[in-house]
C-alpha cells in the first residue's frame, strides 16, 4: 500500500507539473526499487534492472559497483583504481575503458599518478599527432574481454535471468555470478592441468578419445560454442 500510495503521488506530481520525470520513479509495485535507465540503444531506449561495474585484472572479474539507481560510470574511475593500489600497493599502468570514463577529470587523475588511459585525446586531434595504431589495436583486443566477461556471466552464470525479487537477494544472485565466473577460470587451470597429465601417461590409442571429451568441456567452460 505504501508503494501504491507513492506512485499516486508520483503520478498526480507530474500531472500538476506537467511533466514526464520525477525522482525515484517507481516503475513497479513488486520491484520498487528498480528505476528506469536511459540506454539509447537500437529497440531498447529504456533497460530495467541493475547496472553494475566490473574490472578485469590478469583474468580474474571483481564486482566494483552495484546500483538499482541510474550512475554516471565516469565518477566510479577514482574509487577502482584506490581500490587496486590498496590491494596490490600500486597504481595500475593502464586503464582500458569504454569512452565514457575518458572525461577531464579522470584524464587528469591518471596523468597524475602515471595511469594510462585508453583511448584518443578530448576534443580535435592536434597538428601533427601521430597514434601508434598497433597499440590502440592491441588495446581493443583486450578491453572487448570486459564486454566478453558480461556475455558469459549472462549466458552461463545466471546474470542474464535473475529472479529474485528483494534488492538485497537480486544484488546477492548478482554477485554469485561473478564468483561463478571466477570458479570457471579456476576450472579451465585444472583441466589443462588434467590435459598435460594425460597426454603424459595415457596411450596413444586412447588420447585421442579423451582429447575431443577435454576439448569439449573447455569449450563450454570458456564460453565457446564447439
Amino acid at each position: 500500500m505504501d508503494t501504491i500510495r507513492a506512485v499516486y503521488e508520483q503520478q498526480k506530481y507530474m500531472y500538476d507539473n506537467r511533466t514526464h520525470s520525477v525522482p525515484d520513479r517507481i516503475v513497479s509495485v513488486s520491484q520498487p526499487f528498480v528505476r528506469p535507465i536511459v540506454r539509447g540503444k537500437a529497440g531498447k531506449s529504456v533497460e530495467f534492472g541493475a547496472k553494475l561495474d566490473i574490472s578485469v585484472v590478469d583474468g580474474w572479474t571483481r564486482l566494483e559497483c552495484c546500483s538499482f539507481d541510474a550512475y554516471n560510470e565516469a565518477g566510479n574511475l577514482r574509487e577502482m583504481a584506490e581500490r587496486f593500489r590498496a590491494r596490490e600497493g600500486h597504481y595500475p599502468s593502464r586503464i582500458l575503458a569504454d569512452k565514457i570514463y575518458r572525461n577531464r577529470e579522470n584524464l587528469s587523475y591518471c596523468k597524475a599518478h602515471g595511469i594510462r588511459l585508453y583511448g584518443p585525446a578530448l576534443g580535435r586531434p592536434k597538428k601533427g599527432e601521430t597514434r601508434d595504431k598497433a597499440q590502440d589495436y592491441r588495446d581493443e583486443c583486450e578491453r572487448v574481454e570486459v564486454e566478453r566477461r558480461f556475455s558469459l556471466a549472462k549466458r552461463k552464470c545466471g546474470m542474464g535471468l535473475v529472479t529474485a525479487k528483494l534488492r538485497e537477494t537480486a544484488a546477492h544472485v548478482i554477485a554469485m555470478s561473478v564468483l561463478v565466473l571466477n570458479l570457471r577460470k579456476i576450472q579451465c587451470a585444472l583441466l589443462r592441468m588434467l590435459t598435460y597429465l594425460l597426454a603424459i601417461f595415457l596411450p596413444k590409442e586412447k588420447w585421442a578419445i579423451v582429447q575431443q571429451t577435454l576439448i569439449i568441456t573447455w569449450c563450454h567452460l570458456s564460453g565457446y560454442g564447439c
